[in-house]
């Protein structure tokens, strides 16, 4: 059965449905994803895509990512994405973080981010993860633009660094 995804107006507000082939054939339906910056003192896991992948095969992402289902809202996919791609099942407090539209080659997304203070056990997907890592805050900030990472990670990084590290910084 073909996976269904919420299409959405660039407020986030849901307007329709349509299928997550469809989101990905250069369409540009604007539709939610979902991500999740895990954080541990000054250092952020980090997800190597698999091969497999699509879109930026083999590049260092996100720590969790992952498409909200139609009827499905930010939170319950996050906590989905987490435990598929990471093995995450308790332990996550989401924070949210921000919002944004990111549009590639292919698709245009409305993201939801979040970050979570987490130090548990990871058990990474090898079907959608070949490796992950904790990386230093300044490791990160001086492989910025050499092609590691995919163009959307250094994206949200740049724009929500401040964030993602702020042990102070609550949504009110």
């Amino acid at each position: 059965m073909e996976e269904m995804v919420p299409i959405v107006d660039e407020g986030g507000n849901v307007v329709g449905k349509a299928s997550r082939r469809e989101c990905h054939s250069g369409s540009y339906i604007l539709h939610p994803v979902v991500h999740i910056h895990l954080v541990n003192g000054e250092r952020l896991y980090l997800q190597k895509r698999s091969f497999t992948k699509d879109i930026q095969p083999g590049k260092w992402d996100t720590s969790v990512g992952g498409h909200i289902m139609y009827g499905d809202d930010p939170v319950t996919s996050a906590q989905r994405e987490a435990e598929e791609e990471l093995g995450i099942k308790t332990g996550l407090n989401l924070i949210p973080v921000g919002r944004y539209i990111w549009q590639s080659e292919v698709e245009k997304e409305y993201y939801n981010v979040f970050k979570s203070y987490y130090s548990g056990i990871i058990t990474i997907d090898n079907d959608e993860v070949i490796d992950g890592k904790y990386w230093e805050r300044e490791e990160i900030n001086k492989s910025l633009g050499k092609g590691i990472f995919t163009p959307n990670f250094e994206y949200e990084y740049t724009l929500l660094q401040d964030k993602l590290f702020d042990k102070t910084f609550k949504i009110v």
